[in-house]
């Protein structure tokens, strides 16, 4: 599994353009080939910093996600919305202590 964290720091008159966006696609990204799982964060202090946690099978699934028409047309909207430097990490996880039947 490949684990896929994007930090996203908007203008804030921007912020309620993005969670419409997203509301528009989520459905698409979660439907896309390998997409295990997908979700929005806000930071609790910082309103205007936002991260998406996604899920992958497998580093190709992303990657053909990320070269999608999809992801090209999301990001072309999204990025014109920002404040800042988006930051983007793919992750393994190592260890989970979960509780609940979160993947």
């Amino acid at each position: 599994m490949t684990y896929r964290i994007v930090k996203m720091i908007f203008r804030n008159d921007e912020i309620e353009n993005f969670l419409l966006l997203f509301e528009t696609v989520k459905h698409k990204i979660k439907n896309t080939e390998g997409c295990q799982h997908l979700e929005l964060w806000q930071d609790k202090t910082a309103k205007n910093t936002l991260f998406t946690f996604s899920i992958w099978l497998n580093e190709e699934c992303l990657e053909n996600y990320r070269k999608s028409s999809l992801f090209e047309e999301t990001w072309a909207q999204t990025k014109i919305k920002f404040e800042g430097k988006p930051e983007a990490w793919s992750v393994e996880q190592l260890v989970s202590s979960a509780h609940n039947n979160f993947m």
